[in-house]
């Protein structure tokens, strides 16, 4: 039990980390190499799993939950405007709403890491 708490302070590095390489990767199979300036993004969360600094982390937990939290007032604005959804839609809001709800909650955990000096 306590290998998996000494671990667990990683998770949203590697969940920023992994959603980089999924936008770089869908970019990529259209736009050619023009998506490699979308490996740059990951290079903080890289970072911070090779040396931990706590300033980064704490400068990267609030520019997230801020871009998060405008990210969760526009899919409520969304929701709210949309009346006749097709079953693409449904799916699309779906799975963009689990992705605002992560990266809102993962931003919110890289926080609690900083104050908690984990590292």
């Amino acid at each position: 039990m306590n290998a998996i708490s000494k671990y667990t302070k990683f998770i949203p590095y590697l969940y920023f980390i992994s959603i980089v390489a999924y936008w770089f990767t869908i970019i990529n199979k259209s736009e050619g190499i023009s998506a490699y300036p979308i490996l740059l993004f990951g290079i903080p969360f890289l970072w911070q799993l090779i040396k931990p600094n706590r300033e980064l982390n704490f400068s990267l937990g609030i520019i997230f939950v801020c871009l998060s939290s405008y990210l969760v007032v526009a899919y409520i604005f969304n929701l709210l405007d949309i009346m006749n959804w097709s079953e693409s839609s449904k799916r699309l809001l779906f799975y963009g709403g689990g992705l605002v709800a992560g990266n809102f909650i993962m931003s919110l955990w890289i926080i609690r890491n900083s104050i908690k000096k984990v590292f």
